[in-house]
């Protein structure tokens, strides 16, 4: 659950990764981290917290070159600690070399323990120094040579950004679980996350990473490969419904449309004897104006969102999760005072979430609550880089839908089905996306 960015050949490289984290800081909000290269050396500046405040002009002034990548976290695999801030950058035999990841090694428990059983001293506990380390041990003749075989011997997700003096390798996991995407800015290439990080630097969009693919960029320009073995393509459908911005285009598709047309099938679905439709914001609005298009009820604004808080769902801290609902929340007492109201929200995951919501909505003066969620039921943890609670903590896990209505105190509860999820993005088969954390159908071994 975080958001890479890389840029190889432009005077300003550092200063356009700090643009590009900025607009990839939905990805994490733990720490922030920029690795520049001057063709000679790697120069590295981390910090916990936001983008904004951990860069400005003079820690810039300290990255210098024409290329640099840059890292957004919040931890699925280590503390959030310093230590386990990325980009990470190590010297070893080849000179330097740095990487940032976004996804999660499954097999990284029995890949660390055989590392240090073998001499190998870690300096965090993030899953992707093992990726340092296997590279740096590997017997190949060429850099990319190493990193293909250190990633032939993880399980998992992960599309990664490896910058040295003088080149930029992105590679991306053979089932494609976490996105990346290529653009191109006059003579300079980019990488990222999402297209948004593109969109803001006015970067001209090529096209998607492909699963399995290694991409190779230097001065001699871009190479591709296709090292691994070929799986079934499994890209992360919870993208679509929460985590990436809405003005995203992910997998050849408009986020923006999918939700709404996560709306509109939800409404079809589960359709409520309603006034009006409103969404948790920010996320929930575009599949609250579908479901008030499929459904022909008005869509208001009942509930305002502070754009001072984080995103509750990825906080570190519950404690910080449970207070965040008050701080981030604030009901519309006009648009809901007598009314029916369906509110739309993407996913239900504790539940403790959507209950003080309800108790919101009802102490501002709404006669019924009708909560729909633009997903299945979350009833699995993801175990490829987005960090859902344990199966214990998850209520979808182990409450029947009226179970869950009851405790959030809602007049009725509707979830999407999964057939409608894939329908929306278009993969009514279920063959080109992950919906694991819905359906427990894991795409690789989860012990290995």
């Amino acid at each position: 659950m975080c958001g890479v960015f890389g840029i190889f050949g432009h005077e300003e490289a550092s200063n356009l990764t700090y643009l590009g984290l900025h607009a990839l800081q939905h990805r994490g909000q733990e720490s922030a981290g920029i690795v520049s290269s001057d063709g000679i050396s790697l120069k590295s500046y981390k910090q916990m917290g936001l983008v904004a405040d951990v860069f400005n002009a003079s820690t810039l002034g300290q990255l210098p070159g024409r290329s640099a990548i840059g890292h957004v976290r919040y931890s699925t695999a280590g503390s959030s600690l310093l230590a386990n801030a990325q980009p990470l950058m190590v010297a070893w035999s080849m000179g330097q070399m740095s990487v940032a990841h976004n996804g999660n090694l499954v097999n990284h428990d029995a890949l660390k323990a055989r590392l240090e059983q073998e001499g190998t001293i870690y300096q965090s506990d993030s899953d992707t120094e093992t990726i340092l380390h296997l590279i740096a041990r590997s017997r190949g003749a060429t850099f990319e040579e190493r990193v293909v075989e250190a990633l032939k011997q993880t399980v998992g997700a992960y599309s990664l950004l490896f910058l040295t003096e003088k080149k930029l390798v992105a590679v991306r996991d053979p089932f494609g679980f976490r996105p990346l995407v290529l653009g191109r800015l006059k003579n300079a290439y980019v990488l990222a996350s999402e297209t948004t990080a593109l969109d803001l630097i006015e970067a001209e969009y090529l096209r998607e990473i492909e699963p399995g693919e290694m991409v190779v960029i230097d001065e001699q320009g871009l190479k591709s490969t296709f090292p691994f073995e070929k799986k079934r393509p499994g890209r992360c459908i919870f993208e679509h419904v929460y985590f990436a911005r809405s003005d995203t285009e992910l997998y050849g598709l408009s986020v923006f449309e999918t939700r709404k047309k996560l709306g509109m099938q939800l409404a079809k679905e589960q359709p409520a004897h309603a006034d009006v439709v409103i969404a948790v914001p920010d996320s929930g609005v575009p599949a609250a104006i579908g479901y008030a298009q499929g459904s022909g009820l008005p869509y208001d604004m009942g509930l305002i969102r502070s754009h001072y808080v984080g995103r509750t769902f990825i906080e570190p801290q519950q404690s910080i999760r449970h207070f965040g609902v008050k701080l981030k929340l604030s009901a519309v007492r006009a648009t809901l005072k007598d009314k029916r109201v369906v509110v739309v929200d993407d996913s239900i995951v504790r539940g403790t979430t959507s209950r003080k919501i309800v108790k919101m909505l009802k102490d501002a003066g709404a006669r019924e609550v009708h909560v729909r969620i633009a997903s299945p039921p979350t009833t699995w943890p993801c175990y490829y880089g987005i960090d859902t609670p344990s199966r214990q903590e998850l209520i979808a896990a182990s409450h029947s839908v009226d179970e869950i209505a009851r405790y959030i105190t809602a007049d009725s509860l509707g979830y999407l089905t999964l057939d409608g999820l894939h329908a929306a993005v278009g993969d009514p088969e279920r063959k080109t996306f992950c919906s694991a954390c819905f359906s427990g159908a894991y795409l690789t071994p989860l012990k290995v």
